[in-house]
């Protein structure tokens, strides 16, 4: 039996990463998914990988233009909606001396501006029930040099799920996070990091997780498929960390 049957779905940050493996795994449980980016090329390759089942929206979170179009089309395609997917996120490190006022800006845009007028825009859409989910980072109770505004950003994402699990649960909508810990995408590249840096990283916190080793797309979009199934339907408020035991052991 398929866990998202007749589910409709939004993922931002849908066309690479973690967000495309979600949608892939959405679309095998049986939802209908809206996937957005802002490269339109690569969103358009993404939907035509996944298939029918997915449309692809280009749409840019720090932009409540591009959110309000969003939700014009959810409404358009899909009337109403069961799951949204906040994942789309940037991440980059610096030495605070390095910070200038477009660095700080730009992470906390996209990564907690962008959360939370994405949920502000679409939740009139959801339908009782529905489940949203945040993505947020195993690393926001951590502490690491030169991470400072990154691991602020999902702390924040984190305390969102909080929050608006308690504001939403008259309706009986939950909020989760999941909270990846290392996975290979291409966000890594993204850091900023020196060369080397993220794989002496990788080894540091292979070595430290009673796992050690590193996780997948595949198993976070387990873990949001989960959250996003009446699998979880007395789960609400928490954070999902997805770290082969780093943080917690």
């Amino acid at each position: 039996m398929t866990r998202l049957a007749n589910k409709t779905a939004v993922i931002t940050g849908g066309s690479t990463g973690i967000g495309f493996e979600t949608a892939k795994q959405f679309i095998a449980q049986g939802a209908r998914v809206i996937i957005t980016g802002q490269n339109e090329t690569r969103l358009n390759a993404a939907a035509d990988a996944l298939g029918e089942n997915a449309i692809p929206v280009k749409a840019d979170v720090r932009s409540l233009t591009d959110l309000d179009h969003l939700a014009a089309q959810v409404e358009a395609t899909f009337g109403k909606l069961d799951i949204l997917f906040a994942n789309a996120g940037i991440g980059y490190f610096a030495p605070i001396e390095q910070v200038d006022e477009a660095f700080y800006d730009n992470q906390f845009d996209i990564n907690v501006k962008g959360v939370f007028f994405t949920v502000q825009k679409l939740v009139g859409l959801l339908n009782e029930g529905a489940s949203i989910i945040l993505n947020a980072s195993a690393v926001n109770e951590k502490g690491v040099p030169m991470g400072s505004l990154y691991f602020a950003t999902k702390a924040a994402v984190r305390s969102f799920a909080r929050s608006l699990a308690a504001e939403l649960a008259p309706r009986q909508i939950r909020v989760n996070a999941v909270s990846p810990g290392i996975v290979r995408t291409n966000f890594e590249s993204k850091l900023g990091l020196p060369d080397g840096a993220f794989e002496g990283f990788i080894e540091a916190v292979k070595e430290a997780a009673p796992l050690h080793r590193e996780g997948t797309p595949e198993e976070i979009a387990q873990a949001v498929v989960f959250l996003a199934s009446n699998e979880s339907s007395y789960v609400t408020a928490v954070d999902l960390v997805v770290d082969g035991g780093y943080m917690n052991v």
